[in-house]
């Protein structure tokens, strides 16, 4: 009797079976960090959980639009064709009896758990479906691909790694077959892949490259390689006409090339010419040198600005945009550092038994770019990690003469890969983006605020701030550039004049030239930026008409990235260094003996002299500072002095148990003023939201 699970003669309906026991996997496996969430308050708006991405509301915000009109004065919401996840999206919201929440909810779920799908096909054009089968089980859940794929993480990397798996699919395929139809298909896959994950031109520009120089190096002698190539360097080639036109264009002269090179008898060396025109009008006009260059520039670049005004690289604060070392880099492929090294032995050992895979060295390469990129990247490579860490074990198990035997081993030893994985998923509880409070303090702001006026927030709360608000923002999760020193510089000042200032003038400037950078237009004006600056201090500083209300948002959650905040906008702009020394840290305490606090972070604050102890420093305090939400939402404080010789204040936020200790500047910030203190200039701001998470004032001016 034959084994009907034998490697190489898996059939199709079996393989379908396996395709759909495998996507199982991954779907409920997603399903983990619903059920360990499932009806907490805190993460519920309106009846549904809420996503767990900040830009994901991005995505959301431009469904919204296309769906029932909102935000039509926000000039940075995306259009249903900018995005295949919007007009997916739409497109759901509008054939499917599932609400629109959760409908963002689960996407992520459903659609990167196809992964499996390419994952399987690949395998099976070597014959060993089972290869695949125990791959995608491995490659659906992997660190990495989980953590920008699981429920509630609404973003286009749903689409980063699972698209680029059909497109290798079908690029292996035509190297094997030879048959025309497949490098169509790759191609067609080429031309959407934008369309579905916006950043992932670089990709398939070097995926289109190497399969150029694998096809000529190789099969130059196949009949069909020519013809192939046309197709693919078509399909590569930027039309530069307007969204949806260019892909509709794009996919028509595909399939009249494609009818072409079908029916019609070309010479090879007629083809030769046309793919070599392609490729170098390809190279030409995609300015492929200059677009890989300026992705690593954008995640390699550290620190300030070198030339012009010094403004600060927002990607020196952003965590996935930084250097990871190898270990983080190991878990994040494979779950391991034994698993990663597993996973690199096994790809040389299918990249010399199956020289194909080659075509996968762009996933494998940008996968290892993550080390000075940043962790973003590591989820290209997961998928062909785990294809070459399961390939090993089937290698190894060529040696396993009992068949019971080997597969026993490929099991166990797939398991073990997946068992790290998997803890990691049980343990990887994220909140979402805000809480159900959270929420109901901008949809108070809604309420009150028309959609043409803007709300002045850091720029990870600028996506949420359309979401629910309906207002725009200056800054947000994709427009973080040098206008981050303008809400920086209005957090930290110690000017009220100034803040309530420059937030006028920064957002009537906005508007009026065509919502343009604001500090370059600002800035452009003075030799100094430092002599503007000074005049927005002046009570009697000559604005511009208002023509929208505008509002400052200051939540808790700001508080511990408050150092980060405060560095754009510390800066003399003039020879990019740091103004002062701003000390903000806020800590927890852990223990107090004879009125000896200790806190977390390693200081000690003695409340009796008044002296910050750290090792055997002393450091004297000016004030010991106590707020205590009210009732009616306002903030109480008490104040203790010890002498005008200290440079420091330590604050007890005594409803969050949180201490602070900041220098006397900080302190006088609007931030904590206007936040942790409740105090404002009431000529300047009417406090229009107060709840223990937020606060939101208008500006009179």
């Amino acid at each position: 009797m034959k084994d009907k699970l034998n490697i190489n003669q898996v059939t199709t309906g079996q393989m379908m079976g396996l395709m759909l026991l495998a996507y199982i996997f991954s779907f409920m496996i997603r399903m983990i960090w619903v059920y360990q969430f499932h009806g907490n308050p805190a993460f519920y708006w309106d009846g549904q959980m809420m996503i767990n991405t900040n830009d994901g509301y991005f995505f959301a915000s431009g469904a919204q639009k296309a769906l029932s009109g909102l935000h039509a004065d926000n000039p940075r919401i995306p259009g249903i064709w900018g995005y295949g996840l919007v007009f997916f999206t739409t497109l759901f919201a509008k054939i499917t009896p599932f609400r629109f929440e959760t409908i963002i909810l689960y996407m992520p779920a459903v659609i990167s758990s196809l992964v499996v799908i390419p994952i399987i096909l690949i395998a099976r054009l070597y014959g060993k479906s089972l290869w695949g089968f125990f791959a995608a089980l491995l490659g659906s859940i992997a660190w990495s691909y989980y953590n920008r794929t699981m429920t509630g993480y609404y973003d286009t990397d749903m689409f980063s790694a699972m698209a680029p798996m059909f497109i290798l699919y079908f690029l292996i395929k035509s190297t094997i077959d030879f048959n025309l139809r497949s490098a169509l298909y790759a191609a067609v896959a080429i031309v959407l892949y934008p369309f579905l994950y916006d950043q992932g031109q670089a990709i398939v520009y070097a995926m289109g490259i190497i399969y150029g120089a694998y096809m000529v190096w190789f099969h130059r002698d196949q009949k069909t390689t020519y013809a192939s190539l046309i197709l693919i360097f078509l399909s590569l080639l930027p039309l530069g006409l307007d969204k949806p036109v260019t892909y509709v264009v794009h996919l028509i002269l595909l399939g009249i090339v494609y009818f072409v090179l079908k029916q019609e008898k070309i010479k090879e060396k007629n083809l030769m010419i046309i793919s070599a025109i392609l490729f170098v009008l390809f190279l030409w006009l995609g300015n492929v040198a200059g677009l890989i260059l300026h992705k690593i520039f954008t995640y390699t670049i550290r620190g300030t600005q070198e030339s012009g005004l010094h403004f600060y690289a927002v990607n020196q604060t952003v965590r996935e945009a930084g250097k990871i070392p190898f270990s983080v880099f190991a878990h994040r492929i494979s779950g391991s550092m034994l698993g990663v090294f597993i996973a690199l032995i096994g790809y040389i050992v299918l990249v010399i038994r199956h020289k194909a895979f080659v075509l996968a060295l762009p996933l494998v390469g940008i996968g290892i770019f993550a080390l000075w990129g940043g962790l973003r990247f590591t989820v290209y490579a997961v998928p062909i990690a785990a294809m070459s860490a399961v390939y090993l074990f089937f290698v190894i198990g060529e040696f396993i003469r009992d068949k019971k035997a080997r597969y026993a081993f490929i099991t166990l030893a797939t398991a073990a890969m997946i068992y790290p994985n998997i803890t990691h998923i049980i343990g990887y509880k994220v909140p979402t983006v805000l809480s159900h409070s959270e929420v109901e303090d901008l949809v108070k702001l809604d309420k009150m605020a028309s959609g043409k006026d803007y709300t002045l927030a850091w720029w990870d709360y600028g996506y949420p701030i359309w979401y629910y608000s309906d207002t725009s923002t200056l800054i947000d999760g994709g427009k973080h550039d040098n206008d981050n020193f303008i809400i920086s510089k209005i957090m930290q000042t110690t000017s009220p004049e100034l803040a309530a200032n420059l937030s006028r003038l920064a957002v009537e400037t906005y508007v009026e030239n065509n919502h343009s950078v604001v500090t370059k237009t600002l800035f452009d004006r003075e030799k100094d930026p430092n002599v503007l600056l000074s005049e927005l201090e002046n009570p009697a500083y000559k604005l511009p008409k208002k023509s929208r209300d505008v509002y400052l948002y200051l939540p808790y959650r700001m508080l511990n990235i408050f150092p980060t905040v405060a560095v754009f906008g510390n800066l003399d702009l003039t020879t990019g260094k740091a103004e002062r020394k701003i000390v903000f840290y806020p800590s927890r305490a852990i223990g107090n003996r004879g009125g000896v606090l200790r806190f977390s972070n390693g200081f000690s604050f003695d409340s009796k002299q008044g002296k910050l102890l750290v090792g055997k420093q002393s450091i004297p305090v000016r004030y010991f500072v106590m707020t205590e939400l009210a009732k009616d939402g306002s903030t109480k404080m008490q104040a203790q002095p010890y002498g005008n010789e200290g440079a420091y204040v330590v604050v007890y936020m005594k409803s969050y148990g949180q201490f602070i200790i900041m220098d006397i500047k900080t302190f006088n910030s609007m931030y904590v003023q206007m936040f942790i203190l409740g105090k404002y200039d009431k000529n300047l701001f009417e406090l229009v939201v107060s709840s223990p998470y937020s606060k939101i004032y208008k500006l009179k001016k």
